[in-house]
This record gives structure tokens, C-alpha cells and sequence, in this order.
């Protein structure tokens, strides 16, 4: 055995390998994604990026029916679009262990909201699990196969931004290989129409009744009795929470949080004076608790929003305030993208023409920041050509002239070709952008089915964007490059201007994975003092002594404030 230091995903990732696992098919999204990336580099596993995570959790049903065990990440906004397969993979159960991990973002860090898995789990009447450090990442991961494989049901396994991007030390055993096991046909279990689903729901319940009558001698679950005034029931970080700001409690800490471990919790509260429960987000745990009949405290004295901390649950029970006092905040820092960003140039120019923009998640979603303010919904992935579209129907032809979807190509292939192929099959006028920088940008540059590579760096083929577009009868297809500023402009006036749907596909690669030119620009004396260079947002152009400047150590030479400046005053620095 060899112990290492692990951020929380790469023990996920470890703890896959060790399992035995076969197959794994994500889609990267934040904070789950280095589970699949650190998966990739084992030989032993087949790892691929899925278009979204509906496709990898579907993957990952085929692999487990075929007899391996198999896994699909994801993150919490993410298993919205698996929910299909995922409530009723939890009828029809398993043949190899499947575990679906999905990791929250409680406090929003790189989400659009702190939506609670654990409902999901409970609704789709599956097993959840929730580590509180690396090593039960690890250990969690390889005990959620076995109890796949001996209840025939698949896994929710729950992390969160906290427990996914911390270090810890774990300790590192050898793959446990699994011959993946013979395949036998069985209509009764796998195939999900009425007269077998009824059954298969019996069957469920029954099975989440046996794995509820069992968790009492789970070795996932434990009491830690102190003072017996206190008891405690928690799970995943918020336990590392109370171990620091209340060390004499005791603690119940449950590793299966669905279904609750009742006869342990009601054991748990008959040996405490009073019981408090401490748990991110909704409170979960305590309506249940308090449905068992034990009095339990919680969410009157925390709040549903948000990160916890130690700091936060200490005052709560003692008043204390930290020790420490926090040094002065710093200046606020917005968001911004980044310098030299292809996306740059589009925004600029849609913000000029006064375009209604329906955007989509991702880096460009930054566009709705000022000074381009050239963003004016973001909903879900995909939503951007489907929000248009209704717009467009909601308001008649004559808004698609000023209105855009705004999606970028891995969003695209997520989920905007069926928004696409709605709009042509309904006959809207719209124009759609889709924002080719030919990476997953957002979540930390993966690939996509339009990079040429797969989630292993190797050779794949590369979908055309705009041949697709054609293919969903989309007539109008244009490519420019979003630095062009005048083609861009001319694109998006041809291209609105249109009775007919039309897409325009601007490319050109991130510019963080391309080698950018070593000679910044500066502005010389020619400079008016317009700002007009300050309208595009860049990070690298500054105001000092109340004029533009450009940092060189941030510039990457892309030129565009250059482009956009009306006096010529932005030139190559002469070396």
C-alpha cells in the first residue's frame, strides 16, 4: 500500500480504478470534471467524453447491462439531463455495478443555482453516498459497487465543490480486475414498458427497504458518543465542519444518506439530551428526521444558501466569533474573459447593434458583464436557440430580426441540435451563433465530437458544424472569424436581416491553447482619450492617471482594441 496525496476527484477517480471499473462516459462540468480526466489515464478503463450526460448515463447502463462496471460523472445541473435514464435504470437494476457520481455546487462558485441531488436520489428510490475527505472518495467508490452489485441497484454518489477540490491523503491499493460477466437476455428486467415496469417498481421499493433494514451495520455509518448533551447527525464536509468547531459533540455520521439509516439514528438519538442536524442546503435530513418523530434542530438556526464552515458553526452554538480577524476585503475582482478571447470581438459587435442576445452556459456567458453587456438570458445548456425561438414566436418575425442565440460548440453538441432542428421543423426566422473556439472551454479545455481528439488526446473524428447545420435544413450558413470585426458586423446584419433561420458559426481556437503572439501592443501619443478601447472588455487594457493603457504582461497580441480604436493610436510594440 502507498499513500499519496489526492485532490478528492483524482481518489474518485482512484477508487474507479481500483473497483475494476470498465467503462466511464462524462460530461465535463464543474466541479466533477477531473473524476473523468484522472480516470483517462489508466489503460485499464474505456473513458470517453459523452455529448452530455443523458448519452454517458445511457453508456454507462449499456456497459452495466453487458456485465462491467461502469460510471458517469457529472455535476448537479447535469443530472437534470440524465434524470430518463436515471430513474429508470433505478427500476430496472443492474448486472455489473453502476454508479452515477454527481458533485454540487452549494454556494454557486460555477453554477447557475445549488440545486440539492440528494431529492433526486430519493425520488429515483435509489442508494446515496456522501464522503466527508479524500479517502472516502476512494474508499466510498469501491463500496458503492459492492452495494450496486448485492442490491442490483445503481449508486448516487454525492460530492460537492468542497469535497471534490480538496487534498487529502489517501492510501492507494492495486486494480481489483473484474472479468466482465456473461450477458444474458432478460426481457422481464431490461426492457421498461408498463406491464414490466409495475414489477420492476415492486421489485425497487422492496430492494430500498432491504438496503434501509441493513444500514445499521453499514461500516459507512457511525456514532462517535462525547457529550451525550449533543448529538449531532451530519455527513460529507459539513462533518469535518463540526469535528472543528464542536470536537466534545456527539456525532452521528452517516456515509448512506438514502435511505436514511433509521434504526441508527433513532439508537443515536435515545443516547443524546438533544439533537441538532447540520447539512448544506435544504434540510433533507431533518424533515425526514423529525417525520421519525425525534425533535431535531437545524435549519432554524442555519441558512439554505450557501457554504458552511467551521466559524459559522461554532458561533451558532457558542456566539463565539473567530479568533482571527479577516483582513480587509479586497477589492472586488469581476469575472471577465480572458485576454485575447475569440469571443470578444462577437460581443463587441452584437453590443453595438443593439442585438437582444439569448445566451447559454459557458465562457461567453461572461459576455453579459459591462462594458459589452451583450447578454440577456441564461438558462440551462442548450436554451439559448430554444429561449430564441420562442421569442421569436412570442413577439412575431420582426423580433428575430434584432434578437441571436448564442451557444458555443460543445453546448451545441450538448444539447442545441434538437433546439435547432425545432426551429427549422417550426419554421422560425431566427439566426443562431454558435461560438466555435474548438475546445470545452469553461470547464478547463476537454474535448468535444468537433476537436479531432477523444478524452484520451487520441485521434477522433471531428463533426463539422456547420455541415450539421445543413443537415437540420438550416439554408444559411456562414463562418467568419470573430476578429474580423467587419465580417462579423456584416454576417450579423446579412443574417438577421433573413426571412428564413440562419446560423453563423464564428471560429477560431481558445486562446489558451494556442501559442499567442510574443509583442503586446501599446497606445501611443496619437491617443484621444475616447476609451473606446476600454469598450471591449479586455483585462489587459487598464486606466492609469485617467488614460488607457495597455500591461504587456497580460496582452497577447490579438490586436482587437487595435481594431476597434477610431484614431489608429494602438500599434505592435516596435522591439
Amino acid at each position: 500500500m502507498e499513500k499519496k496525496i489526492m485532490l478528492g476527484n483524482e481518489a474518485f477517480a482512484r477508487g474507479a480504478y481500483e473497483a475494476g471499473v470498465t467503462v466511464i462516459s462524462s460530461y465535463p462540468g464543474t466541479p466533477s470534471t477531473e473524476v473523468t480526466e484522472s480516470a483517462a489515464k489508466y489503460e485499464e478503463i474505456h473513458v470517453e467524453w459523452a455529448p452530455n450526460e443523458k448519452v454517458g448515463t445511457e453508456v454507462a447502463v449499456g456497459a452495466s447491462i453487458g456485465g462491467a462496471r461502469a460510471l458517469s460523472c457529472m455535476k448537479h445541473v447535469g443530472l437534470n439531463v440524465a434524470a430518463d435514464p436515471f430513474y429508470t435504470a433505478a427500476y430496472t437494476g443492474v448486472t455489473g455495478g453502476l454508479v452515477i457520481l454527481v458533485a454540487d455546487d452549494n454556494g454557486c462558485h460555477s453554477s447557475q443555482n445549488e440545486q440539492d441531488s440528494r431529492y433526486h436520489g430519493r425520488a429515483a428510490g435509489v442508494p446515496i453516498l456522501e464522503p466527508a475527505n479524500a479517502q472516502e472518495c476512494k474508499d466510498f467508490m469501491k463500496y458503492a459497487y459492492d452495494l450496486s452489485e448485492t442490491y442490483d441497484t445503481p449508486v448516487l454518489l454525492r460530492s460537492n465543490t468542497r469535497i471534490s477540490h480538496s487534498r487529502g491523503i489517501v492510501t492507494v491499493e492495486d486494480r481489483q480486475a473484474r472479468e466482465v460477466k456473461p450477458y444474458e437476455k432478460n426481457i422481464q428486467k431490461y426492457v421498461a414498458m408498463p406491464a414490466m415496469a409495475k414489477k420492476l417498481h415492486i421489485a425497487q421499493e422492496k430492494r430500498l427497504n432491504q438496503i434501509q433494514a441493513d444500514s445499521k451495520d453499514f461500516p459507512i455509518n457511525r456514532m462517535e458518543i462525547n457529550d451525550k448533551k449533543m448529538g449531532i447527525i451530519t455527513s460529507g464536509i459539513c462533518y469535518q465542519y463540526v469535528k472543528e468547531a464542536l470536537p466534545n459533540a456527539s456525532v452521528l455520521k452517516m456515509g448512506l444518506i438514502n435511505p436514511l439509516p433509521r434504526d441508527l439514528i433513532q439508537e443515536f438519538a435515545d443516547q443524546v439530551e438533544e439533537v441538532y442536524v447540520i447539512e448544506e442546503g435544504t434540510p433533507f435530513f431533518e424533515e425526514q428526521i423529525r417525520a421519525m418523530g425525534i425533535p431535531a434542530k437545524g435549519k432554524d438556526m442555519f441558512t439554505i444558501q450557501g457554504e458552511y464552515s467551521a466559524n459559522m458553526i461554532r458561533k451558532a452554538f457558542t456566539g463565539e466569533e473567530p479568533e482571527h480577524v479577516a483582513p480587509q476585503e479586497a477589492p472586488g475582482r469581476p469575472p471577465l474573459m480572458c485576454a485575447g478571447c475569440p469571443h470578444r470581438g462577437l460581443f463587441y459587435i452584437l453590443s453595438k447593434l443593439k442585438k437582444t442576445v439569448l445566451g447559454d452556459i459557458g465562457c461567453y456567458t461572461l459576455g453579459s458583464l459591462p462594458p459589452m453587456s451583450a447578454m440577456d438570458a441564461c438558462l440551462c445548456m442548450g436554451a439559448s436557440i430554444t429561449m430564441a425561438h420562442g421569442f421569436e414566436k412570442a413577439r412575431g418575425k420582426d423580433a428575430a430580426k434584432d434578437t441571436v442565440a448564442v451557444l458555443g460548440d460543445s453546448t451545441f453538441f450538448h444539447s442545441g441540435i434538437t433546439g435547432l432542428i425545432n426551429m427549422n421543423y417550426n419554421q422560425s426566422a431566427g439566426t443562431v451563433i454558435v461560438l466555435d473556439n474548438r475546445i470545452t472551454g469553461m470547464t478547463g479545455h476537454q474535448h468535444n465530437p468537433s476537436t479531432g481528439k477523444n478524452a484520451k488526446g487520441q485521434e477522433a473524428p471531428a463533426i463539422d458544424i456547420a455541415q450539421l447545420a445543413k443537415a437540420c435544413g438550416v439554408k444559411h450558413v456562414v463562418e467568419v472569424d470573430p476578429f474580423d470585426l467587419e465580417a462579423v458586423e456584416r454576417a450579423v446584419k446579412e443574417e438577421t436581416a433573413r426571412e428564413e433561420l440562419s446560423v453563423i458559426i464564428t471560429k477560431r481556437p481558445c486562446a489558451l491553447i494556442v501559442k499567442q503572439p510574443d509583442i503586446p501592443y501599446v497606445i501611443t501619443d496619437n491617443c484621444k482619450n475616447c476609451k473606446k478601447c476600454l469598450s471591449i472588455g479586455c483585462p489587459a487594457i487598464e486606466v492609469a492617471e485617467g488614460k488607457p493603457v495597455i500591461a504587456p504582461e497580460s496582452c497577447v497580441g490579438c490586436g482587437l482594441c487595435a481594431d476597434v480604436c477610431p484614431f489608429e493610436a494602438i500599434e505592435m510594440e516596435v522591439k
